[in-house]
């Protein structure tokens, strides 16, 4: 029998940490994320040029003598609740978990480790709503070119390069250039979606599509967990704050006994993921149980992510309604986070099968 995980955080893990947030602090204030949702540019490149260039954490998940970090899940873990603390809008998740990942499970080094450093954005061409196992939309090879049409592909407009499932059975690396990026209305402003359409674009053969896809979109759900850990952990800070400060009927807010209440189960919801979503990234850096421990953490993350958001905007009160004040960015992101790579339906249901406990 298996030593049991030890699901705290390492002293390397809070450095990063620390790091990261000290980062995100200089490059993604919520006053400027909200102005950049506004804009026709919706990624922050210089901030994912200091992620990815200026600390090498696009390459954390790519083994050393392929140029890349030579990390682990659980660091992976770490930068993505960082990320979702602050709804950081860079192709982070997109492209250095499920595009690496994708890429990992093929032979593609030099892409790779292009990728690794930054140099690249990769985007896996599959829609975002599609959960690992889940039948996903495939382009036409023909005569050594792709045509067909992909929807709700996350961070396409931010990709150098798409990894496009074909109906030959391979995956193919497409030059952004040659595809034509159609943004589609998202609800999420900081993480948007967009059509591929490809006709007649030239693709190189990567490897075998189901083995890339599920792999990558695995991965992609089981840490998606971390960041919707971060959002909710940051929206109930956030609210515990205004609780303390805001004051009625001389006293403040967060005294009132109802209101504590409901802090308080939020807090324990919030635990709670922590410990799922912890699992799931060690369970995926050490390969063991992967399959059930993504499952459960994402049959119990959008909900508590949702409803940590939703109780930030309600208790933030009229304040919390306004453009300016973030909190309709983290309920927008944990709204669209929760059908990303599977609904929690989609992943009890996986998780049912998984334990061979069969519906009547």
């Amino acid at each position: 029998m298996s030593a049991q995980p030890d699901l705290l955080y390492s002293e390397e893990e809070e450095a990063l940490r620390a790091a990261v947030r000290d980062l995100l602090a200089d490059h993604c204030d919520a006053p400027g994320v909200i102005a950049r949702t506004e804009s026709d540019t919706p990624h922050d490149l210089a901030a994912w040029k200091a992620l990815a260039d200026g600390m090498g954490l696009a390459g954390l998940l790519v083994p050393e003598d392929k140029g890349g970090q030579g990390a682990t899940h659980r660091e992976v873990a770490v930068v993505l609740e960082e990320l979702g603390r602050a709804v950081a809008p860079v192709p982070y998740l997109t492209s250095a978990v499920v595009a690496t990942e994708a890429l990992l499970a093929c032979d593609a080094d030099e892409l790779l480790s292009e990728l690794a450093s930054g140099r690249k954005i990769g985007a896996l061409a599959v829609s975002l709503s599609v959960a690992p196992g889940g039948a996903y939309k495939v382009v036409r090879h023909e005569g050594g070119t792709l045509h067909g049409e992909l929807t709700a592909i996350a961070d396409a407009q931010a990709a150098d390069v798409l990894l496009v499932p074909a109906d030959d059975g391979g995956l193919y690396a497409v030059d952004a250039t040659s595809a034509t990026v159609t943004p589609q209305v998202s609800f999420d402003l900081t993480r948007p979606l967009a059509t591929v359409t490809l006709d007649g674009a030239r693709g190189r053969l990567l490897g075998d599509a189901e083995v890339a896809v599920h792999r990558a979109l695995r991965a992609g759900a089981g840490l998606l967990a971390s960041e919707q850990l971060g959002l909710a952990d940051w929206t109930l800070t956030e609210t515990v704050r205004y609780l303390k400060e805001r004051k009625q009927f001389n006293r403040p807010v967060g005294g009132f006994q109802a209101l504590k209440h409901r802090l308080a189960q939020l807090w324990l919801e919030v635990v709670n993921l922590r410990a799922a979503a912890r699992n799931a990234a060690d369970a995926l850096a050490t390969g063991e149980d992967a399959d059930v421990a993504v499952a459960v953490a994402q049959a119990y993350a959008a909900a508590v992510a949702v409803h940590a958001a939703e109780e930030a905007l309600q208790l933030h009160a009229g304040i919390g309604m306004t453009w300016e004040h973030p909190v309709h960015l983290y309920l927008k992101r944990a709204k669209a986070d929760s059908i990303a790579y599977g609904t929690a339906g989609a992943h009890r249901a996986r998780l049912a099968e998984l334990v061979d406990l069969q519906a009547p």
